[in-house]
């Protein structure tokens, strides 16, 4: 397959040099389908490590990397709508700076992308600790038609796994920075509100890093109100019908303000299967 393709990965000041290395090796150096470009996009001023690993991938990657450089911090939507604007190529694989992609990733998902005429494609993932490497468990999405009806509830993509047409995307409207901490599932929704045709591979393609701060990150003031503004545009949209986006606010903003303990088990008990 001679397809060209981007891969789009977003990096910030909070993130790791070493864990930066892994998620490009494993995207680019370690795959057996590379991608055909990188766009990096540095959102703001970085520390010293991490400038360093940015400076050795730009100087010895395996494929030609685009460096987008923000003077300051303006969060992830930002930063993903300056890297598409800069992608090369239609098609646009996403990575975070802390996950890593399996060796057979994008030699799974392209063909299905191309081969099916899809508009994006995602899957499943490992979730492992970030201290000791464990693996955690196994999060498959839901897949075919499941996808629609499981969207309307919870985001039906792993958004570090998907592989999506630009074109797309940009007749969805792109990432909002109207819904912080949202982006991705706002985006997925509008996508598939718009008639893009999706779908997941229902085995994982990435692994993703689970640190002692996850499941706090999942919690607050601010995933409460960044909740209700999704919840605000999925009805304006028509995606949710009045009883669907009272339940997304009792269930799943609730769900942002349980003690961290509750919050964990409930995350584990219905998102995350037992590790194999």
């Amino acid at each position: 397959m001679t397809q060209p393709f981007s891969l789009l990965l977003p990096v910030y000041a909070g993130d790791r040099g070493e864990h930066l290395r892994r998620a490009f090796d494993t995207s680019v150096t370690e795959q057996g389908l590379r991608p055909s470009e990188v766009v990096i996009v540095r959102d703001g001023p970085v520390g010293a490590d991490l400038a360093g690993v940015l400076t050795e991938l730009v100087e010895l990657s395996p494929v030609p990397v685009r460096l987008v450089e923000l003077e300051h911090n303006q969060g992830l939507s930002r930063a993903l709508t300056e890297g598409l604007a800069r992608c090369t190529h239609g098609i646009v694989a996403r990575i975070d700076a802390d996950d890593e992609s399996l060796p057979d990733r994008f030699e799974q998902q392209l063909p299905v992308l191309l081969e099916r005429e899809l508009d994006m494609i995602g899957g499943g993932l490992i979730e492992f600790a970030s201290d000791s490497g464990e693996q955690l468990g196994v999060r498959i999405p839901p897949h075919g038609e499941e996808i629609a009806v499981a969207a309307r509830f919870r985001d039906p993509f792993n958004h570090p796994t998907v592989v999506y047409r630009r074109a797309a995307v940009d007749r969805a409207g792109g990432y909002r920075e109207e819904t912080p901490l949202m982006e991705d599932y706002s985006l997925f929704a509008r996508m598939i509100a718009s008639g893009a045709k999706v779908d997941n591979l229902p085995k994982p393609v990435v692994r993703y890093r689970v640190d002692q701060g996850a499941y706090k990150r999942r919690g607050g003031l601010a995933q409460l109100r960044a909740e209700l503004l999704l919840q605000r545009e999925l009805r304006s949209i028509g995606f949710t019908t009045p009883a669907q986006a009272v339940r997304n606010v009792l269930v799943r903003g609730g769900y942002r303000l349980v003690p961290l303990w509750a919050r964990r088990a409930v995350y584990r008990r219905w998102f995350v299967s037992r590790k194999s």
